[in-house]
């Protein structure tokens, strides 16, 4: 199995601020240009678990890459190149503080929520009688805050423009933009055999202009199920099969943990990083239709240095 990437310290020419995710090293370059390296790391309940899965940086860069050229006549968007199968480097915007959510099925925390009895989420109406993983009539969007730190937050259109987070005309082309994203980002899911369920973006403002940033229908950001067999486990009340991170989620609740005060993340086996590993890389496949090409993680810090300065010095 490869190394894993589970920490930088790079000091690329220009460098002026380096900003750690959970996932995602972001080193602005003369407050232009970002360069974001995709780490191994792995985060489930707004918790970094202690072991990186080698290759999931990898997959993620690579299927964000794919899928923001194939929408960048929807929204402009961040990238400028991928020097290294790692990274991704492209302009600085100023983020909105805001996620953009939007669900085509009721899965996830709106299942959880509705399970609870909640019949509205973020201000968008949830039918009575649905049953979970069944699709709505039509997808709503379910926003979130964007936490510098802790969990992010659901909240409504009508709270968003209150609080002054997004202006009430940069936010009607923001959710036009979701909304013709996950039309696109569906439609190329149905030609794979899947099912885009839900997902969410992230855009930025740039010069007056809008732009969609970070990552974009990858495995960490949306929850994608096998087309085969969804009505026949749909009316069976069966769980879904699923292409996502919620099988890491998953295996944590079974283990004990949901990221809650006092509880501790169970012990990552080798054997168990191994299979995440493989289930990202089946991820990969199963969503771009192409056949994963490892990397060389031998020396993955030199080779993203070297890759980063050469794109650089351009």
């Amino acid at each position: 199995m490869g190394n894993a990437l589970t920490k930088t310290e790079f000091s690329f020419p220009g460098q002026k601020s380096l900003y750690k995710g959970k996932v995602r090293d972001v080193y602005n370059i003369k407050d232009e240009f970002l360069v974001m390296v995709v780490s191994d790391r792995i985060s489930a309940f707004d918790v970094v678990l202690p072991k990186g899965i080698p290759y999931k940086g990898q997959v993620l860069n690579q299927i964000a890459e794919k899928f923001l050229d194939a929408t960048s006549d929807i929204v402009p968007n961040w990238k400028i190149a991928t020097p290294d199968p790692n990274v991704t480097v492209g302009h600085m915007c100023e983020p909105f503080k805001v996620e953009m959510v939007i669900r085509g099925y009721l899965a996830g925390h709106a299942w959880r929520e509705y399970r609870d009895g909640k019949r509205s989420l973020c201000g968008m109406p949830m039918p009575d009688g649905m049953v979970e993983n069944q699709k709505f009539a039509e997808p709503i969007i379910t926003p979130t805050t964007k936490a510098d730190e802790g969990h992010d937050e659901d909240i409504s259109r009508e709270e968003i423009i209150a609080q002054g987070l997004v202006t009430e005309a940069d936010y009607l082309i923001l959710e036009d933009y979701t909304r013709k994203l996950f039309q696109r980002g569906t439609e190329m899911a149905a030609e794979k055999g899947l099912i885009l369920v839900d997902t969410k973006y992230e855009f930025g403002k740039k010069d007056g202009k809008i732009y969609l940033i970070d990552e974009i229908h990858t495995p960490d950001s949306s929850r994608y199920f096998y087309a085969e067999g969804y009505e026949e486990r749909l009316a069976k009340g069966e769980s879904q099969k699923q292409l996502s991170k919620e099988f890491v989620r998953q295996w944590l609740i079974e283990n004990g943990f949901q990221g809650k005060e006092g509880q501790t993340v169970p012990f990552m086996s080798e054997e168990f990083v191994a299979s995440v590993s493989e289930r990202y890389i089946e991820l990969f496949e199963n969503i771009t239709g192409d056949p994963f090409v490892k990397s060389d993680t031998s020396k993955i810090q030199d080779r993203i240095e070297t890759a980063v300065n050469a794109f650089l010095s351009k």
